[in-house]
């Protein structure tokens, strides 16, 4: 166990952004992990996963923590279903492919996500109709200031769109080491709603799709819309899709009658940002060395050797734009540091 001084951040966040760290060590097992939260006690810390879902703005004048838990195994199964522990360093893509190697099925629409797994909860990732709440069934953290170690169940992490209580109440004040998802081994409830999904079904002549159909069928569309991290510096989709009132909708939609639409409840309309993105004018502008990427207006890049702050700045006049053109608030999915 390393502890390095004034260390490059760049390999370790998907936006490349060379941010410094006051000190950095990579953190590979539990015991080693109590030991450096024990030794460095009441010092600032800064708890890093894959690193896929911020913005560094400045230097971190901490201690960066890289989680690089390892690990996988089956906890319990039925004849139907399987719940598995993953350590919380494990990639979660490299995951996914796992399970669908095994044929666990639940976790195929969030094929290609990046970041790691102990991150996954913080954010409930989710994609074409899947949540990660969806087979959660619990996590294991170290809490900070005491090394008290808690299970946390599904109704404990209060999860919502994009949200969780780790990034509410508790922000800060854990590191998750694990998770433990449910999965199917057969009957699998397959999520094929989203009409790119079918479309690219169709266009592949399947008919009757298994999970490892949908899950190429998302990676095909993720790659087709969204620039790989290691050849633009990107943290995938960097805005929220807001969700608006009925009322508020038919106003938008007699301003704007192509304006898509996902109906969420009786009054809750969820509208795409990048749609809203696109259509202020931002889809493939760029600012010198950083933009918005030309295939996804969602994505804001780095070309090479942009700052955060830019990046910061022009997340923000994409905001106020959005909110003056159209009168809705966008947030960020992303963590600005």
């Amino acid at each position: 166990m390393t502890i390095i001084n004034n260390a490059s951040l760049k390999p370790f966040n998907t936006f490349g952004i060379d941010a410094k760290a006051q000190s950095f060590c990579d953190v590979s097992t539990i015991v080693a992990l109590e030991t450096i939260l024990k030794a460095h006690h009441g010092t600032p810390l800064f708890v890093l996963g894959g690193g896929s879902n911020m913005l560094l703005t400045k230097d971190i004048k901490a201690l960066v923590l890289h989680i690089n838990l390892k690990g996988i195994e089956i906890v319990s199964e039925t004849a139907d279903t399987v719940v598995i522990k993953a350590m919380a360093g494990e990639n979660w893509h490299n995951f996914v492919l796992w399970c669908l190697a095994q044929n666990y099925g639940g976790i195929e629409n969030l094929s290609l996500i990046p970041g790691n797994i102990g991150t996954a909860p913080i954010q409930n990732i989710g994609a074409y109709g899947v949540e990660l709440k969806d087979v959660f069934v619990s996590c294991e953290a170290i809490k900070i200031d005491n090394l008290s170690v808690k299970t946390f169940t599904k109704s404990d992490c209060n999860f919502g769109y994009r949200e969780s209580i780790f990034k509410q109440a508790l922000k800060g004040q854990y590191i998750i080491t694990s998770v433990n998802l449910q999965l199917t081994k057969t009957n699998h409830n397959l999520h094929t709603d989203y009409g790119v999904i079918r479309h690219e079904l169709e266009c592949a002549g399947i008919v009757n799709p298994t999970i490892q159909d949908i899950s190429k069928a998302v990676i095909a569309i993720r790659q087709s819309k969204l620039p790989d991290p290691k050849e633009i510096g990107n943290s995938g989709s960097f805005f929220k899709n807001p969700i608006i009132t009925a009322e508020a909708f038919m106003e938008l939609q007699n301003q704007f009658p192509d304006v898509p639409s996902y109906k969420v409840s009786d009054n809750a309309i969820k509208i795409p940002a990048g749609w809203l993105i696109e259509k202020a004018g931002f889809k493939g502008k760029r600012f010198k060395d950083y933009g918005v990427h030309q295939k996804q207006a969602l994505v804001l890049v780095n070309y090479g050797n942009a700052n955060g702050k830019d990046i910061f700045e022009l997340a923000q006049l994409i905001q106020k734009t959005v909110r003056r053109l159209f009168n809705i608030s966008i947030e960020t999915e992303v963590n600005i540091i």
